[in-house]
């Protein structure tokens, strides 16, 4: 299935049905008085998140979607039945923007969570509404409200504990096929992976996090260099970002300090609120660096990097240090995750005000 993560849509619910005027006809009655009912709501536009969706390329080729309008309002106290309500299937981790003024409207974060993205209008009364001991025989309606007309922008970011940042050939395929159940493609030529990957990783017996592999980035990304960083988004939503290095690259004249750095000057001009998540370095494919010279490699590289943070020597092919490394991962994703669901504290003098 074609990965395709923006879209527009046009939506429109259902107009209400009108009110009618009509009057009871019945022999024997002969100031039946007013039986006109009111009309139909339209139909509601609703979105739920689906679990099973990662794409939004049902919308890119499907863009009008419209409710039905209600009934109208017939004679002998008859209502107008509601208009058909339609329900959009979007992939969890989808923003819903106003594409005219750029406001978000809702985020799709929960699985299964259903959202109201435009409104029916209400029915028109009949003049069966307005009747009273003054009006007997009122000749009043009023015309079905109009629903709500959108024109929205579909933004997905996918939700991951983890994002893996890198350039081509890092190994991060290599990487997420190793520790996880995902199987991207894997080839010697930059640029295999063409849309962000997700993997689940498990650690033990319920226990588990979610690993998301995007297209290498190279220098110059942010003037449209290689796929350019338009697949950045889907690491907004991470814990964690682990940036891997190929410490033996092929060619003998390239540098993998000056590749790092591009990487982390790139990360920087797009987003400094992603620049500042948490980063580890990771260096792979030591299982082509002789053992005699890993720790001498090693060292050189964090030195000239100017690296603090931590530091992972693994390889994604043989699996030589990923089980630490995920172990390490988990841990820090469990303690994010805690700190988050810390209930927040309340000044004691205040604590009658606090909701319940």
């Amino acid at each position: 299935m074609k990965f395709v993560d923006e879209a527009f849509i046009d939506i429109a619910a259902g107009d209400g049905g009108n009110g009618c005027v009509s009057f009871r006809h019945e022999k024997y009655k002969e100031f039946g008085g007013p039986n006109g009912g009111d009309g139909g709501r339209g139909g509601h536009v609703f979105a739920v998140a689906d679990p099973n969706l990662n794409t939004l390329v049902d919308f890119r080729y499907s863009r009008r979607h419209e409710a039905k309008r209600g009934e109208h309002g017939m004679g002998s106290d008859m209502f107008g039945a509601a208009g058909a309500d339609i329900t959009l299937k979007m992939p969890v981790g989808t923003i819903i923007t106003d594409a005219e003024t750029g406001e978000v409207l809702y985020e799709l974060l929960t699985p299964g969570e259903v959202i109201t993205i435009a409104k029916g209008g209400d029915g028109g009364f009949g003049n069966l509404r307005f009747k009273s001991a003054i009006n007997r025989a009122p000749r009043q309606k009023t015309p079905g409200w109009p629903g709500e007309k959108k024109n929205l922008k579909l933004e997905l970011k996918v939700l991951a504990d983890v994002g893996l940042l890198g350039m081509p050939n890092a190994g991060k395929s290599t990487f997420i096929t190793a520790v996880s159940n995902a199987r991207p493609k894997i080839a010697d030529y930059p640029f295999t992976t063409l849309h962000p990957n997700l993997g689940v990783v498990r650690v033990g017996p319920e226990q588990s996090f979610v690993v998301a592999d995007i297209p290498g980035l190279i220098e110059g990304a942010s003037e449209g260099a290689g796929l350019g960083h338009q697949f950045l988004r889907h690491l907004q939503r991470t814990r964690l970002l682990l940036h891997i290095v190929d410490l033996a690259p092929f060619d003998d004249a390239v540098d993998p300090v000056a590749q790092a750095k591009a990487i982390v000057n790139e990360l920087k001009k797009y987003d400094q609120q992603l620049y500042n998540k948490p980063r580890w370095l990771v260096l792979n494919k030591l299982d082509m660096v002789p053992d005699e010279e890993r720790e001498a490699r090693v060292k050189d590289f964090v030195k000239r990097f100017k690296w603090k943070g931590p530091v992972f020597e693994i390889s994604a092919l043989t699996r030589e240090g990923c089980e630490s490394l995920i172990h390490a991962i988990f841990r820090h994703v469990q303690s994010e995750q805690r700190t988050e669901n810390e209930p927040v504290e309340v000044d004691p003098r205040f604590a009658g005000d606090a909701p319940a």
